[in-house]
């Protein structure tokens, strides 16, 4: 009898990772034995191939598959509320590892590393608050994004005939996007202070959808453009895609967001000036493989690195002047004798 409820345990958690998850190998792995390393990723509300945030640290985890022989699987997050149950579901089936991606996820990421202390947890876009005692088994994987930002936006206002450029985000209550749009105005006026920077963050709906929106994502985009921004910024999930693909579109520069999006969004490629970049998918690996090695830096954070997207097919219509400036900008900001002036989160 002990083994026949042994089996249907086994069979209800398989059943609960397979229809929300995707699996590099069939079958739900033996992450309980000691020979079997596991790696789960929960994501923020979205999917592992939105050609963005979920999607780079999805790569990240692939990786560890391909290079560290590790099973790996991952939830995607369809509500909010199902933040911890998602975690617990690989937690309770031994994973070793388990990313959670997102700002989103905090809570629920530090709420898990308490009650699974032998988890690794890696939280994605998560910032420790080193003040107070962090989990030993959980790291925040965090990136100076307002850099990224101020990088594109120095770019932005150097290609601008009109003066005008536009961000699309996400909600601003989440600090790295904050970082995002405020680095991105002030890498603008940093160039030419007299270049208008109109940035738009979608606060008008919850969580579940300021990521997701990407009719709203070009709708605003639109009326940017339609008000003389000829350079807009996308940055938030499918949101960003959407107003990155519609500016695109337009025939207007644009300019995406975590990864380099030239690779992601094929249909703005011949208007992609550059993408604002998080290096999620190595900053995931590395962590993974630490884990794995015994050197996990828990209990803090985690600083990963940052930058901005090549050129790509307009390369020649980025002049060398514009190319000199950005590379002494992007040397200034690595050494750190330039600063970003950009608040951690929204005042």
């Amino acid at each position: 009898m002990k083994k026949f409820y042994t089996v249907v345990v086994l069979l209800l958690v398989a059943a609960m990772l397979l229809p929300a998850c995707g699996a590099a190998s069939g079958g739900a792995p033996d992450c309980k034995s000691a020979d079997v390393f596991c790696v789960g990723l929960v994501s923020d509300v979205g999917k592992v191939d939105d050609k963005s945030f979920n999607q780079s640290a999805w790569e990240g985890v692939k990786q560890t598959e391909k290079d560290l022989g590790a099973k790996v699987q991952y939830i995607e997050t369809a509500d909010a509320k199902d933040y911890a149950k998602n975690i617990s579901t690989f937690a309770d089936a031994g994973y070793d590892v388990i990313v959670t991606v997102g700002f989103g996820l905090g809570e629920a990421t530090g709420k898990a590393a308490a009650t699974y202390p032998n988890v690794k947890f890696i939280g994605v876009d998560q910032t420790q608050d080193t003040t107070k005692a962090v989990p030993a088994n959980l790291v925040g994987l965090v990136f100076p994004e307002d850099q990224a930002g101020f990088l594109v936006g120095a770019l932005a206002a150097q290609m601008t005939t009109t003066k005008k450029i536009g961000g699309v985000f996400g909600t601003d209550a989440v600090p790295p996007v904050w970082r995002y749009g405020e680095g991105y105005r002030a890498g603008a006026a940093y160039i030419d202070p007299t270049v208008e920077v109109t940035n738009v963050y979608h606060n008008d709906v919850g969580f579940d959808k300021t990521f997701s929106d990407p009719e709203w994502g070009a709708t605003t985009a639109n009326s940017m453009i339609d008000k003389g921004v000829d350079v807009v910024f996308g940055g938030g999930g499918n949101t960003g895609n959407g107003a990155v693909t519609a500016t695109a579109q337009k025939g207007v520069y644009a300019i995406g967001v975590d990864a380099d999006q030239y690779f992601t969004l094929p249909e703005a490629q011949k208007m992609l000036l550059s993408s604002a970049m998080k290096l999620i998918t190595p900053g995931v690996f590395d962590l993974v493989k630490a884990a794995k090695e015994g050197s996990f830096p828990g209990g803090t954070n985690f600083t990963g690195k940052g930058g901005f997207a090549p050129y790509h097919d307009l390369d020649s219509k980025v002049p060398a002047a514009v190319k000199a400036k950005m590379d002494e900008i992007a040397k200034a900001l690595l050494d750190g004798s330039l600063k970003t002036g950009v608040s951690p989160a929204k005042p």
